[in-house]
Parts: structure tokens; C-alpha cells; sequence
């Protein structure tokens, strides 16, 4: 069985409150873009195997969410031994949520492929287990999240037209990095209301409580978002914690990605 995980975005991202576990409450809305790994899952006779190309720098197999996704199935089902083969095109430590994905298509998989029958629901219920935002990846539609980032409420928000242009420079932003820099504010807007206007409008009133930081301390990150905007960006963002940044075009310019010589630049019509 092959799947193709897809990446998320984040449409604005306000740092609340930061919570008496140390976890912070947030509101952000997780849209799903076209920038997809690929997991190959087949029987393995000789026991459970993990590829993962390319291999990561740093990171036990063991630690991989794709990993931990299988191991968390195993603890309350029988499961034969796999081969779980990842192939990473999604950038990581990019605030695409391409580990999320990864676990989250493992989960559904596995249950396609064993017949564990479990709806939705249930996954979703695994997947936060995982991670905050891995739910999201278990249906993939559009929604407002609160919470830690785990509590998920459907926007009827649709980018269908946009072209959108993803660039993470060789620069990667720590979430505790990221967190450091960020003082918690109640946010004087609600950005489930903001992101149901024109996306032309965003710029004035949909920001990402990162940036900041994140720009003080990677300015490169910043020059990003800034030649985006040059470039005819209708809005522009970094995505989570980053270090991403997409901007939202009517129609792309061309030679835009020569730009961003050096960096993942990707473009796409949505």
C-alpha cells in the first residue's frame, strides 16, 4: 500500500495563554496544501522494518512519529510485521507538519490494510496521542484549531484559484526556539471570523505571533516574506513556528522560485 501524506499551512497563529503544564493555548486555522511524502507499507516475513530516505540526521528510528504511529497500533491490536518505507519531500523542522502527516497516514493505513476498523473518530482520537496537530491529518479538511492545537472546529474556507508559493530556507526554527521569543496575549480578533474575508485583506488583519522572534533572530526568515510580498503575494506568512513562509497569489509571476535560489521553493495551484 502507498500513501502520500500532504503538508498543512498555517493561516495566522496567535499564542493565547500559556497553560499551568507548560503547554501553550493557541488559535490557528491548519489548511491542507499539495506537498506530499510517500510511505510505502508492505508485509515483512522477517519482521518489522523502517526505512526512511533520506535518512535523518539525529533521529533514532524509534523516535520517528511514523514509527511511533505503528507502535502505538501494536499496543492494542495484533498486528502483523510491516515495512513501513518513508520517503521525506516535505521539508522537516519547516512548521509544515510533515511529521504529523507521516504519523497520521500510518495510522490510516495500517488500519486499511490489517482491517482494524476503526472510523474516524477513533483515529483521531490515536493521533492525538501523537502529537497535537496529527488529528488534523485524519480527515485533512480545513479547520480552526484552539487548545493546544488539538481541539478542531471546520472553517468553510477554500483557496481553490490561489496559487500559493512555499519557501523554507537551510534554516530550521527549534518550537522551543520559537516559544521562547512569544509573550501569550489574548488576541483582540477572532481569526475564525478573519479568515472568511477576501484574502486580500489578511495582510492587515491575520498575523503569525512567531514572526517576531523568529525574524529578530533569522532575519533571513523575514527577507523571505518579504520578497513574497514584492513578488505580488496577496498574503504572506511564515507557517507555525517555521521556518516556512508561503505567500497567496491571484497568479504566480514568473521565475518567482528563481528568487529563492538556495531554499525548497515550491509552487502550487490550488
Amino acid at each position: 500500500m502507498v500513501v502520500f501524506p500532504n503538508a498543512k499551512i498555517n493561516i495566522g497563529l496567535n499564542i493565547v495563554a500559556r497553560r499551568e503544564d507548560g503547554y501553550h493555548d493557541i488559535e490557528t486555522v491548519f489548511y491542507p496544501i499539495d506537498i506530499c511524502d510517500i510511505i510505502e507499507i508492505t508485509p515483512s516475513p522477517s519482521g518489522f522494518r523502517f526505512e526512511c530516505h533520506p535518512a535523518p540526521d539525529g533521529c533514532p528510528d524509534e523516535q520517528n512519529l511514523a514509527v511511533r504511529a505503528y507502535r502505538l497500533l501494536q499496543q492494542e491490536f495484533d498486528l502483523p510485521p510491516l515495512c513501513i518505507e518513508l520517503v521525506k519531500l516535505i521539508p522537516t523542522g519547516a512548521g509544515l507538519g510533515g511529521g504529523s502527516s507521516d504519523a497520521s497516514s500510518v495510522l490510516k493505513a495500517v488500519n486499511d490494510l490489517c482491517r482494524l476498523g476503526l472510523d474516524d473518530s477513533r483515529l483521531e482520537g490515536l493521533a492525538s496521542r501523537l502529537g497535537a496537530d496529527c488529528a488534523f491529518f485524519i480527515a485533512g479538511r480545513p479547520v480552526y484549531a484552539t487548545g493546544i492545537g488539538d481541539v478542531f472546529t471546520p472553517v468553510g474556507l477554500s483557496l481553490s484559484g490561489y496559487h500559493i508559493v512555499v519557501v523554507k530556507p537551510g534554516v530550521s526554527v527549534p518550537t522551543r526556539e520559537a516559544f521562547s521569543q512569544v509573550k501569550p496575549r489574548p488576541s483582540s480578533r477572532r481569526l475564525a471570523d478573519d479568515v472568511m474575508l477576501p484574502v486580500s485583506q489578511w495582510r492587515h488583519c491575520i498575523t503569525n505571533d512567531f514572526e517576531a522572534g523568529v525574524f529578530a533572530l533569522h532575519p533571513e526568515i523575514g527577507q523571505i516574506k518579504d520578497a513574497l510580498y514584492a513578488s505580488g503575494a496577496l498574503y504572506a506568512s511564515m507557517s507555525g513556528s517555521g521556518s516556512a513562509v508561503y505567500g497567496i497569489f491571484d497568479s504566480v509571476p514568473d521565475g518567482v522560485a528563481d528568487r529563492f535560489a538556495g531554499c525548497f521553493c515550491r509552487v502550487m495551484e490550488m
